[in-house]
């Protein structure tokens, strides 16, 4: 994979099966990685929040079902609320 394909971020137009998982996985974390600190939340509170995820009903391959975000990448920035409840997290 060259480095502008490594920046951009998977498209959200894509079936699963359109992409591949492994490199949607090891980009999401490479992303994450690559924020500011002043960016993410706590790790404390990085936990808590995909904690709150993993039990929710629009959790679908690691993607929000109500905003089509990858929750991990939602959950590390400390600006962001929960699209369906703001008060879970």
């Amino acid at each position: 994979m060259d480095t502008d394909s490594a920046a951009r971020k998977p498209c959200r137009r894509c079936l699963l099966s359109e992409i591949d998982r492994d490199g949607t996985y090891k980009a999401v974390r490479e992303y994450i990685a690559a924020l500011d600190d002043a960016v993410k939340c706590t790790r404390d509170e990085y936990a808590a929040r995909l904690s709150v995820c993993r039990a929710c009903d629009h959790l679908a391959d690691g993607m929000c079902a109500l905003c089509g975000c990858f929750v991990e990448v939602r959950a590390v920035k400390a600006n962001q609320i929960c699209p369906d409840i703001p008060r879970r997290w």
